[in-house]
C-alpha cells in the first residue's frame, strides 16, 4: 500500500476537476493565445477565464493578476521588480527571519546590488511583531515582505496590522501566500497587501504554474523580457493548460473554503495531535495553537530525532521541515528563529493534512508514529 500522505505543505495531488480543465488544452485546443485566428482565440479566452477565476478568489480585478511559473518566480518578480522600479525612492527593504528561501535568497541578491535589508526576529510562535515593523521603517524603506502563513509551523502573520503601518508610511507590502491560498481566506483588501504570491502546486494545481497579484498603480519592473506578454511584465508564450488548471483550482478552493473545508481539516489535525499525545506522550507543539493553518501540525517528540523517526516509518510520508530546502545537519532556520533548543528542533516533524486526508488515515498514522517513537525511546 502507498504511504499515508501527510505532506500537503510540500505539494498537493492535482484535483481531478483540475485535470479535466487542463487536458483539452494539451490536445484539441493547442493554439497560441497571441495568434489572430480561432485556435488562438480559444487559448486567449482560456487564459482570461483563468485570470478572472484567480482574481475572484483573491478579491481583486483580473488586470491585477499576472501568471508565472510558480511561487519562486512570483516572489522574485515581486521583490526584484519592485525594488528596481522604486529605487529612486529608497533602497531599504524589511522582511522576517522565517521567510521561505524564495524570498530570502532574492533579498540576499538585492543586498549585493546595493539594497539594505532588515531581517526582523519572530517570537516563540514564529510571528512578527507589527511594532517592530513600525520601528524598522525609515525614509528609505520602499518595501516590506512578510509571508502570510509559515510553511513549517503554520503561523499566520498579522498582515492586516502590518499593512495599516505600511499604508500610513507609504511603503509597499508583499506577502508570500503560497501556503495560505487554498487553505484559508486570502482576500487582498482584507489583508491590505500590495503584492501577493500564489503557488499552484500547493492548492491542487500542477507544479510549474503560479500567479502574482500586483495592486493597480504599483510600479514593478519586468522580470522576464521578450514579446510583452502579461501586460509587459512577464514575457513568454502562455502556458495555457497550466493557467487554465490554476484558474480552476482557485475557483474550487474558494468554493471549498466557503463550504467550511478549513474547519473540517482542522478537526482532523487536532485529532491527530490528541492521539499522538495520548499514545506517545512527550509531544511538544511547535508554533501557535490557534493562529496557524488549519492543516498544519509541527510537533517534537521528546528523546527522538525527527529525521530518524521518519526514516523508520516508510508507512508515513511527512517532512521534518520544508521539503523545498531540507539541509543536512542544520537546524531549521524557522525553528531556530523561534528560539527552539537543538534537541526540540531536531525532534520536529511536520505533519500536514489535506483535502483527501481521512479520519481512518489520521488514526492509523497516529498509532504507527506513536509505536515507533516508543521503540526509539526504548532502544
Amino acid at each position: 500500500m502507498d504511504p499515508i500522505y501527510l505532506d500537503y505543505n510540500a505539494t498537493t495531488p492535482v484535483d481531478s476537476a483540475v485535470v479535466d480543465e487542463l487536458l483539452p488544452f494539451l490536445t484539441t485546443h493547442f493554439g497560441n493565445p497571441s495568434s489572430n485566428h480561432p485556435y488562438g482565440k480559444i487559448g486567449k479566452d482560456a487564459v482570461e477565464l483563468a485570470r478572472g477565476r484567480v482574481a475572484a478568489a483573491l478579491g481583486c480585478t483580473p488586470c491585477e493578476i499576472i501568471f508565472t511559473s510558480g511561487g519562486t518566480e512570483s516572489d522574485n518578480q515581486a521583490l526584484i521588480g519592485t525594488a528596481f522600479a522604486n529605487r529612486e525612492r529608497g533602497n531599504h527593504i524589511i522582511t522576517s527571519s522565517v521567510e521561505h528561501p524564495a524570498v530570502l535568497k532574492p533579498l540576499r541578491w538585492l543586498e549585493e546590488q546595493g539594497f539594505a535589508v532588515t531581517y526582523l526576529p519572530v517570537d516563540g510562535f514564529g510571528c512578527v511583531d507589527p511594532d517592530q515593523v513600525r520601528q524598522a521603517i525609515t525614509p528609505q524603506t520602499i518595501l516590506v515582505s512578510v509571508m502570510h502563513a509559515n510553511n513549517e509551523v503554520g503561523s499566520i502573520q498579522p498582515l492586516a496590522e502590518i499593512s495599516a503601518i505600511t499604508r500610513e508610511r507609504g511603503v509597499l507590502l508583499h506577502t508570500d501566500a503560497a501556503q495560505s491560498v487554498g487553505k484559508i481566506p486570502t482576500l487582498v483588501d482584507q489583508l491590505g497587501v500590495d503584492l501577493l504570491t500564489v503557488a499552484g502546486h500547493k492548492l491542487y494545481a500542477p507544479k510549474g504554474v503560479g500567479a502574482l497579484y500586483i495592486r493597480q498603480g504599483v510600479r514593478v519592473a519586468p522580470y522576464l523580457h521578450g514579446a510583452g506578454h502579461e501586460g509587459g511584465l512577464r514575457a513568454g508564450t502562455e502556458n495555457v493548460p497550466y493557467m487554465a488548471a490554476l484558474g480552476k483550482a482557485m475557483e474550487l478552493a474558494a468554493q471549498r473554503i466557503a463550504a467550511g473545508e478549513p474547519g473540517k481539516v482542522a478537526v482532523l489535525r487536532d485529532r491527530l495531535h490528541a492521539k499522538l499525545q495520548e499514545l506517545a506522550g512527550g509531544v511538544f507543539l511547535n508554533g501557535p495553537e490557534k493562529e496557524r493553518l488549519p492543516n498544519t501540525l509541527n510537533v517534537s517528540f521528546e528523546g527522538v530525532v525527527g529525521a530518524d523517526l521518519l526514516a523508520r516509518l516508510p508507512e508515513i510520508a511527512a517532512s521534518t521541515g520544508s521539503a523545498c530546502h531540507d539541509g543536512k545537519g542544520e537546524l531549521s532556520g524557522v525553528l531556530k528563529a523561534m528560539g527552539l533548543s537543538r534537541a526540540q528542533g531536531f525532534g520536529a516533524v511536520r505533519l500536514s493534512l489535506g483535502r483527501l486526508t481521512s479520519a481512518e488515515e489520521v488514526d492509523h498514522a497516529a498509532a504507527l508514529i506513536a509505536a515507533k517513537v516508543k521503540e526509539i525511546r526504548a532502544s
